[in-house]
């Protein structure tokens, strides 16, 4: 009866082993990088290597913009950025990371936004968003 047993356990660990190998690569969420009630708002694809994603605070109206990579690796430029134009504020980080920019953070209840992002030359910006009004999308290269 042992050798059994010590099989079934050796093979579920085994399992546990494979399936955390087998998880995704990057484990930033949007969540986890703007903070404790933060829910994603809207988002949009920088092609293959990730996504910026808008978030929203309703307890303090708050937006959050987080630029999450898909696949972390070697450090790349990368930005996260926001701006109201109602009232002129404005937030951004730009740096070398591994797996997503620093959040951009910004009070925008009630006001229509515009943000965006990049992840090495791939860039995205979204104009007139969150605000009932059609937004405006673009994605470039540089």
């Amino acid at each position: 009866m042992r050798p059994a047993l010590t099989f079934t356990a050796l093979g579920g660990l085994l399992v546990g082993i494979t399936s955390a190998l087998a998880a995704p690569a990057s484990a930033a969420t949007p969540q986890g990088v703007c903070g404790k009630g933060y829910t994603t708002v809207n988002s949009m694809a920088v092609g293959s290597l990730g996504t910026v994603y808008l978030t929203y605070n309703s307890s303090n109206g708050q937006n959050c913009v987080a630029t999450i990579r898909n696949k972390p690796g070697n450090a790349v430029a990368m930005s996260a950025w926001i701006d109201v134009p109602d009232t002129g504020n404005a937030a951004q980080d730009y740096g070398q990371y591994t797996s997503h920019a620093e959040p951009a953070y910004v009070f925008g209840k009630g006001h229509c936004v515009n943000w965006g992002g990049h992840i090495g030359n791939r860039y995205v910006q979204i104009y007139n968003s969150n605000c009932g009004q059609q937004e405006h999308r673009e994605t470039f290269m540089r």
